[in-house]
């Protein structure tokens, strides 16, 4: 597995070995939502409430690079 980026108590995951379609995971203490990397369309699960989980939403936009390139390694 692959911590990608954290704030506060929500992390960003992207699995080892996973499934189709390319997703990375918002995990936080109550929830968890998969995310589909090209359309951050929700694949699974919810999305966390909070300001944390939207912030990393906002991140995940900004660093799609970063997240194809997780996944890519992760999954090959």
């Amino acid at each position: 597995m692959g911590r990608v980026h954290t704030i506060g108590k929500v992390v960003i995951w992207v699995y080892a070995n996973d499934h189709p379609p390319p997703h990375f995971h918002i995990l936080s203490p109550d929830a968890e939502a998969l995310i589909e990397i090209e359309t951050f369309d929700l694949y699974a699960g919810e999305i966390p409430r909070g300001a944390s989980a939207r912030k990393l939403m906002e991140w995940a936009r900004a660093n799609v690079d970063q997240l194809r390139a997780a996944w890519n390694a992760l999954n090959p």
